[in-house]
């Protein structure tokens, strides 16, 4: 029996590979992205085949071997054969080295080949969604249907033979062969599908497909963890390692419960699917899943919707109310829907630009730097620009390019029409700004939008975006639009060039400026001295006419008094003259009379004044 069951683990190995070269070949000439999740599938199937034949290869060596000790010791006597060394069973020791290295380093192979498989279709089928060829489409078909017809036959007939013998090795081939069938029953679906009119049907079994692989995936990862810590008893049999028992549920649904209770006895080392607990479980199972049903179907008949929040409910597709916050009854789901959106929560969406952290934290933001991953965008240039070789006017281009961040801040003010109204509302309003943000930048000038008329298109841009937004009744409010980061494109240098524009223009503004300062100065200074020597020339002309006035006026006056009195006008202006030319003179009064003195003067000064002008003060 143990040859029969070798040789029919031969024969899955066979058809395993047979099946899965013609699939791939199929694969590759039809392009299913189905068709190549099956292929990966059933390469798998083939190494997992191939290893439990080989074991098993193994263990009806390691009999053999035992059988031909048994019988030479019965033969020649056991006296010969007690001493029982490592070398005297090599086919054992080969067994137990094969089971202790390679077992577990082709279970660590199998989860990397059905993570990776997982990841790359996953990948590969969001690039390309609609790879089916349409001519080898039913071709493909076929024999797809025919894979699926043998593998089922095989995989049938070997999964009922490992059941009834209780063969632990010939149960992993078995499993996924009959999984292998049931995988390319679902390609031959999807490629029938797409010809039934709904080509994303390929695409869709293969995404389910992806996940079956990473199930398997993780269920390999926790069985490699479980076997650490799984308890050892002697003379327990273990499961091999690459068996997959997501293969095997899927290929024997109605062994689930077996499965659950061998992997049970298996990992905690006694027969837990005798326990009480375990075969009431068992028996009332379908009275407790009909309750969990119940259960789950009434919890969608309660809705509750938060703070800031408006839901949408639907009866059987079709919009009966709008849902404030709080709780709510309903219809049980799926004749009731409820969507939620956050009606008071400003959200954004950026034009021209995506978001860059790096540039976003940085000190210093230069034009010649990139600042985001950005666009440029077309805008007017109203102003005439000559060329140095034509100095002409008319040969200025009317456009050029710019590029700018323009953050749209929008709230959702009318859910109804926010979700009924347009397919993909979120995306139609950005397309919507993308459009308004071209149309408004190529009829403005470009020293405007660089200098002082940022504000004003905001504003404008604002207005226009929400207009259009309104013309389609997308439900939305549009809170802010703002207008950063202008600058000139920075490829080719344009930055610095226009920087070097900007630079000249400055310089010639601050020479204009200066030149007009000095000139105010100048003329201020000229208009003082002028108004100085003015008034000046008035003080002096002033000045003489009345010194002129008071001297005629003084001889005038002076006429009567020499008229009235001669003598004494004449002693009188003497002696003013006298004091007027001798008042720093020293001057003596000699008080004598009757007397005759003769005076003699010496002006020669003989002493200090400060011993002639003492000042004498009485002592106590």
């Amino acid at each position: 029996m143990e040859r029969s069951i070798q040789k029919n683990g031969l024969v899955n190995l066979a058809v395993a590979v047979l099946v899965f070269l013609a699939g791939f070949g199929v694969t590759v000439m039809s392009g299913a992205l189905a068709g190549q999740a099956a292929a990966v599938f059933l390469g798998l199937g083939v190494l997992v085949a191939f290893v439990s034949w080989f074991q098993m290869r193994l263990e009806e060596n390691e009999r053999s071997e035992k059988l031909e000790l048994d019988e030479l010791a019965r033969s020649r006597g056991a006296s010969l054969f007690e001493a029982k060394d490592s070398g005297s069973f090599p086919a054992k020791n080969a067994r137990e080295q094969f089971e202790k290295y390679f077992v577990p380093g082709f279970a660590v192979l199998l989860l990397l080949l059905e993570a990776g498989g997982a990841w790359g279709l996953w990948v590969w089928s969001g690039k390309n969604p609609e790879t089916l060829k349409a001519a080898n489409a039913t071709a493909s078909l076929s024999l797809f249907a025919i894979f699926a017809l043998v593998l089922f036959l095989i995989g049938r007939f070997s999964v009922t033979i490992a059941r009834l013998e209780n063969h632990r090795l010939l149960r992993p081939g078995a499993s996924f062969l009959l999984a292998g069938a049931y995988v390319c029953a679902l390609a031959a679906l999807a490629i029938a599908g797409v010809e039934a009119k709904y080509p994303r049907a390929d695409f869709w079994v293969a995404r389910g497909l992806c996940v079956l692989l990473g199930l398997m995936a993780v269920e390999n990862i926790l069985t490699l963890l479980l076997e650490i810590y799984r308890p050892r008893v002697k003379g327990k049999i273990a499961r091999p390692l690459y068996e997959s028992r997501v293969a095997g549920i899927f290929a024997q649904p109605e062994s689930l419960f077996t499965t659950a209770a061998q992997t049970l006895d298996y990992q905690f080392g006694f027969k837990v699917s005798e326990t009480w607990f375990f075969q009431a479980l068992q028996k009332n199972l379908p009275t407790l899943l009909l309750i969990q049903f119940l259960a789950l179907i009434l919890s969608t008949c309660f809705v509750f919707v938060d703070a800031g929040e408006q839901a949408v409910l639907e009866h059987y597709g079709k919009p009966v109310a709008t849902l404030n916050a709080g709780a709510h009854f309903k219809l049980p789901w799926p004749i009731d829907k409820v969507y939620r959106f956050r009606t008071e929560q400003i959200q954004s969406f950026a034009v021209g630009y995506t978001p860059d952290t790096q540039s976003e934290n940085a000190a210093i933001i230069l034009w010649t730097v990139s600042h985001n991953k950005e666009e440029n965008f077309v805008v007017g240039n109203r102003a005439p620009v000559t060329t140095a070789d034509t100095n002409d006017a008319a040969s200025s281009k009317p456009v050029g390019l710019i590029t700018v961040s323009i953050p749209v801040q929008f709230q959702i003010v009318n859910v109804t029409n926010w979700v009924y109204n347009n397919a993909t509302p979120d995306e139609l309003l950005q397309t919507i700004a993308q459009r308004e943000v071209v149309r408004y930048l190529a009829g403005s000038d470009l020293n405007d939008i660089l200098s002082h008329g940022r504000l004003e298109a905001a504003s404008a841009l604002r207005d226009k975006i929400q207009a259009a937004a309104d013309e389609r009744k997308l439900g939305a409010k549009i809170v802010f639009v703002g207008l950063q980061d202008i600058h000139p494109p920075t490829a080719n240098e344009v930055a610095a060039t226009y920087e070097k524009v900007v630079g000249a223009e400055q310089t010639k503004l601050a020479t204009i400026l200066n030149a007009e300062s000095a000139a105010i100065r100048m003329n201020a200074l000229a208009d003082g001295t002028a108004f100085t020597v003015t008034n000046v020339a008035d003080a002096n002309r002033v000045s003489k006419i009345t010194t002129a006035n008071s001297r005629a006026g003084l001889f005038t006056n002076q006429l009567p008094a020499f008229a009235a009195a001669p003598d004494v006008y004449r002693q009188r202006l003497y002696l003013q003259n006298f004091a007027a030319a001798t008042k720093n003179a020293r001057k003596y009064i000699l008080l004598v009379t009757n007397t005759q003195d003769v005076v003699i003067f010496d002006l020669q000064d003989k002493i200090r004044d400060d011993l002639l002008n003492l000042s004498i003060t009485n002592s106590p």
